[in-house]
């Protein structure tokens, strides 16, 4: 993978780049109108996903750092833990980077992104 992969939490204003992403990612899938993927209806996807507080990151790459990956997270309770369960949603990268080691930046964030909220957790209910 290049050094020039960034993974950082989506904005708003990545939808345009999120969108082209989200629909290969249906695509992908084989899911196009009623049976693709969606948080709320389109083209609302992405402030959907981000109004309901779900985790997001997105993969840049370049010069013009364009978006090449997605992936959605979330959090919820589990029946065997205390601590909320870390989900790993959904994971997309476009054609153009697949074996290029984006799919894997994506999902060390999501870890990281998980570790980092247990270790807070964890310091919260130690004080």
């Amino acid at each position: 993978m290049s050094a020039s992969v960034q993974v950082r939490p989506v904005r708003s204003t990545d939808f345009p780049q999120w969108q082209v992403l989200w629909d290969g990612y249906n695509a992908f899938y084989g899911r196009s109108g009623d049976t693709a993927a969606t948080a709320g209806r389109y083209p609302n996807d992405l402030v959907a996903f981000l109004r309901q507080r779900r985790a997001h990151a997105c993969a840049r790459r370049g010069s013009r750092a364009r978006l090449v990956g997605l992936t959605h997270f979330l959090y919820h309770r589990s029946t065997i833990q205390i601590p909320p369960t870390c989900y790993l949603a959904d994971l997309f990268t476009a054609d153009a980077v697949r074996g290029q080691g984006v799919g894997r930046a994506l999902i060390a964030a999501v870890y990281e992104h998980a570790r980092a909220r247990r270790l807070a957790t964890r310091l919260l209910a130690d004080a």
